[in-house]
């Protein structure tokens, strides 16, 4: 993968140029606070310094002007005769060799670092991001699967207990049971949309089957069914709940 961009590591706007003039003036003011103690020798030292640290933090344009500048900074001021330009001899000759030469190779050195580490940036973004989404991806197919999971025992469950199922409920608002499966009850109201009545509910107590509608809840439950003398006989039933792809559901049944 290549990163188009890598030469543009470098931040832009009025902060670069006011960084690269500060430097100007501090290694301006230093060397000639050392002029003293080093007389004419490495006049373009300290620039070459500030050259490289803009090229560091601020780039490539920014740390060439400084160069230039510190060139002619460092002629005028730090080259004798000082403070004259009209003449031209074997100190301005070194000078112009030898500063523009290191300064270009440090800031070359340092803006091809510069480049490799941005790319190094990009790359390890770019890699965090597809880290993220095969993340994202596995967990999908993780959920995916348990739901397939779910809705196989739920339709293996549902044939093995068809004559003891009482109701099947919808736990939530995505799950929903048609309505052609609702009827009454005895004297209770007709059963909402997100319940299904089994086998065995017109046998249930009135009365508990009205409580079925806001109490059913996973675990166990005691119910009065009626048996074949058409007395009600309390019962121990069990609620189990079914994860799948069209929502959460309970099925109510008569326990073994």
């Amino acid at each position: 993968m290549k990163i188009q961009n890598a030469k543009r590591w470098a931040p832009r706007g009025s902060q670069a140029w006011l960084a690269a003039c500060l430097a100007l003036a501090v290694a301006s003011g230093v060397r000639m606070l050392l002029s003293p103690f080093l007389g004419p020798a490495m006049p373009g030292a300290l620039f070459c310094v500030a050259a490289a640290l803009i090229e560091y933090f601020f780039g490539l344009v920014p740390s060439l002007t400084v160069m230039l500048f510190g060139l002619l900074i460092a002629d005028y001021l730090f080259v004798p005769p000082y403070a004259d330009l009209s003449v031209f001899d074997r100190h301005d000759v070194l000078l112009l060799v030898s500063y523009p030469s290191l300064t270009i190779f440090v800031i070359s050195l340092i803006e091809r670092l510069r480049r490799a580490q941005f790319r190094a940036e990009m790359f390890a973004s770019v890699a965090k991001s597809r880290y993220e989404m095969l993340l994202r991806a596995d967990n999908n197919r993780a959920l995916r699967l348990r739901t397939i999971d779910e809705t196989h025992r739920l339709l293996r469950h549902l044939p093995h207990y068809h004559d003891t199922i009482i109701l099947i409920q919808a736990l939530d608002r995505k799950a929903s049971l048609r309505p052609d499966t609702q009827h009454a009850v005895g004297n209770t109201t007709a059963l909402p949309h997100t319940s299904a009545p089994g086998s065995r509910f017109s046998s249930v107590h009135p009365v508990d089957a009205a409580r079925l509608q806001n109490t059913l809840s996973p675990g166990s439950h005691r119910l009065r069914i009626k048996n074949g003398d058409q007395h009600y006989k309390p019962v121990d039933c069990v609620g189990e709940r079914f994860t799948t792809h069209a929502g959460d559901f309970l099925v109510l049944r008569i326990g073994d």
